[in-house]
């Protein structure tokens, strides 16, 4: 791309072409909705519809549709075209406002967790002005909200900006108790970092687990790993480095902020980390990173896994969801500034995320509950199941200072030097990082570190701002009728903090002895997914949500529903499908090893009577050992699957895959694994750790 800033977004009807396109009186009300979140004159619809089409048209597109996002966890779209019939048989380009306002998908195929029948068609999309409209595929997306008949959202993006609404109410109130009359409107922000494997295209379609499950059922360990820690960082390789670049250029036409990218630990694994942006918009441009990332992948003949954990025995993937909250007049509220001490509107913001990931820690780990990433979580590259807060030392001794009501002497500021003149010197951090805390204060945000790579990072930012809003509702309610603002203030934060210590960790999250220290400190230690999904529909969750108008107690227990069968229908697919890889692939591979060398120790023997066969016996007695037992441990799992069907209630369903089917399907890879180090490679059904991992 040789001019980036002519190209950047140049798929995007952003406000640059916005501005161009539009009168003057339409973009001023356009903005104002975009900006300060008022509501939309539906008068303005068919002037900004005609203007997309004209710009559409002009760069070859003949089609449109409405880009949502349904409780799959992805995107979903039906096109239409431009094509309006005239007289004589012909056709003009015609975009109506009401097109663009409102569409019509049918809504009985998506998922509705009970809110409706499947007979039951009927719903609507609804235009997000606040998301630009971008052509891809030569089809003009127009970001929308995805709605029943009834009007319960059926979709990540409504309840999503239902959260950001609930926020910005509740950060104003605060704002004016510190006399601020400027600000406007108070938005999160997100940078959600994206990790993610490539592998080559034609091994992947040899592995019958990464094309049906996106991870592998079977592997076993490759002599090498990441062991050395010479991928995390390295050198990119000559066709991941193509990848990236046509990636890139993708992305930024698409106005997608792609900023950073890197190998990560595991062999075959990146991350590309973008720059942040208002959390809407960052979740619209997480949703295009993972699906462009898929197909600029094929171009090069590979492909792109999003799985938490698609490979044993080697860091999974995880979505690091940077999360902080600015106003309109670009002011981030969780920066402390200079004199974190002395910032009393700073700590306020600060205390009511403390306050509130304490209290609400087992919606945080139910927004991150997968079977996929249960997979992940816990082990040494990822956060563990138990949440805690790391907000560094410097900081953690301003809050003791607080809560202890002693003095702060504030740190100088400490010249970086490593021993080499030649070497420039710089201003050293205050704190380290801790790469164990799952949800980590990082200068000026969170870095909420749970997330799954697949993930929509929607309903991760719904909790992050609804909890948030609640806390700030609770201090805005105490302020707002003080007599002493500065004491009630300070009293307010120290009884907070004092309250919710328990939160606070700044220690190694991976040590044993944190788990023990967790746990009698009430801290939740949920470690699956079916653990923590019972926590989101718990009274005090649903009352949560229901009061900021985030959800509906109905739309929460669908929710609920959903995830809960997503889980079970996920492992029940991975489960059908270790049963055929085992029955049709491996069972066969290792009879037809132990035929050969049961013929060539026939051979052998007839040939020379007194020449050895130790090799071959011993092996065929080994093989015929572990075939059986792999026989007789995938007689078990298919078993297990048929007492599914014994469970009409969804979380004992979930809780028997949990506690009898994973435990069972480990039980046959465990041996299939072992079998894998034995059979003659050339005998092997599938494409090994080796080949995948190593030859991209």
């Amino acid at each position: 791309m040789k001019n980036l800033p002519e190209n950047f977004g140049s798929l995007v009807f952003n406000d640059a072409v916005m501005r161009d396109r539009l009168p003057k009186e339409t973009y001023n009300a356009l903005k104002r909705t975009m900006e300060q979140g008022k509501h939309l004159d539906p008068s303005i619809a068919h002037i900004v519809a005609n203007a997309m089409k004209d710009w559409a048209v002009e760069k070859g597109v003949t089609h449109f549709t409405h880009w949502f996002q349904p409780m799959t966890g992805t995107t979903a779209e039906k096109h239409d075209s431009f094509i309006s019939p005239v007289a004589g048989g012909g056709v003009i380009m015609e975009f109506s406002g009401k097109e663009l306002i409102k569409g019509e998908p049918d809504a009985s195929s998506f998922p509705s967790g009970g809110l409706r029948a499947t007979f039951e068609a009927r719903g609507y999309t609804a235009w997000d002005p606040t998301s630009y409209a971008f052509i891809k595929d030569d089809t003009l997306c127009i970001p929308t909200a995805f709605c029943s008949y009834s009007g319960e959202a059926l979709d990540k993006k409504t309840p999503l900006l239902r959260s950001m609404e609930a926020l910005n109410r509740q950060a104003l109130r605060i704002l004016r108790l510190f006399g601020d009359k400027e600000t406007v409107h108070v938005d999160t922000t997100v940078g959600p970092e994206q990790e993610y494997f490539l592998v080559d295209k034609k091994l992947y379609e040899e592995r019958k687990d990464l094309l049906f499950c996106g991870r592998t059922l079977f592997g076993a360990k490759p002599p090498k790993g990441q062991e050395l820690d010479d991928h995390y960082f390295g050198t990119i390789k000559t066709r991941v480095q193509a990848f990236m670049k046509d990636l890139d250029e993708e992305l930024w036409k698409l106005g997608v902020y792609a900023k950073t990218e890197h190998n990560e630990v595991a062999p075959a694994q990146h991350e590309l980390a973008p720059i942040f942006t208002t959390t809407n918009i960052a979740a619209d441009h997480n949703q295009l990173t993972m699906e462009m990332m898929k197909k600029v992948a094929e171009r090069h003949g590979l492909t792109c896994l999003l799985h938490e954990k698609p490979f044993a025995g080697v860091n999974g993937s995880g979505k690091h969801n940077n999360w902080s909250i600015s106003t309109n007049t670009g002011v981030n509220l969780l920066d402390p500034g200079d004199s974190p001490r002395e910032n009393a509107q700073f700590l306020l913001f600060l205390t009511a995320v403390v306050k509130a990931v304490d209290e609400y820690q087992d919606l945080l780990r139910a927004s991150v509950a997968t079977a996929g990433n249960d997979h992940r979580l816990g082990a040494n590259e990822a956060p563990p199941a138990i949440v805690s807060m790391f907000v560094g030392d410097e900081l953690m001794e301003v809050l003791e200072s607080i809560m202890r009501e002693t003095a702060y002497e504030s740190k100088d500021k400490v010249e970086m030097k490593v021993g080499v003149h030649t070497l420039p010197r710089f201003i050293k951090d205050t704190t380290d990082r801790n790469r164990t805390s799952p949800f980590a204060f990082t200068g000026n945000k969170f870095e909420f570190r749970m997330p799954g790579s697949s993930q929509s990072i929607s309903g991760i930012n719904i909790v992050l701002n609804t909890i948030a809003a609640e806390t700030l509702c609770q201090f805005a309610d105490v302020l707002e009728e003080s007599k002493d603002f500065t004491s009630d203030l300070h009293n307010l934060v120290k009884d907070t903090l004092t309250s919710h210590r328990r939160i606070l960790f700044n220690g190694n999250n991976y040590s044993p002895e944190w788990v023990l220290e967790a746990e009698k400190r009430g801290l939740l230690n949920l470690k699956t997914t079916a653990d923590a999904l019972p926590y989101f529909v718990h009274e005090k969750n649903v009352e949560l949500f229901v009061k900021h108008k985030v959800f509906t107690a109905g739309e929460m227990h669908a929710r609920y529903e959903i995830m809960l069968e997503g889980y079970c229908k996920t492992l029940n697919i991975e489960a059908l499908t270790m049963l055929e890889m085992v029955k049709k692939d491996i069972l066969p591979a290792v009879s037809n090893y132990c035929r050969d060398l049961t013929a060539t120790a026939l051979q052998k023997r007839q040939l020379l009577p007194e020449c050895s066969c130790e090799v071959e016996e011993a092996l065929v007695k080994r093989l015929s050992k572990l075939s059986a037992c792999l026989y007789q441990k995938n007689d078990k799992l298919e078993k297990a699957l048929l007492d599914c069907k014994a469970y009409t209630d969804l979380q004992e369903l979930a809780n028997y895959y949990r506690d009898v089917v994973l435990l069972s399907m480990q039980e046959t890879r465990t041996v299939a694994d072992e079998l894998e180090t034995i059979v003659g490679s050339s005998y092997w059904p599938y494409p090994t750790y080796c080949d995948l991992l190593f030859h991209v």
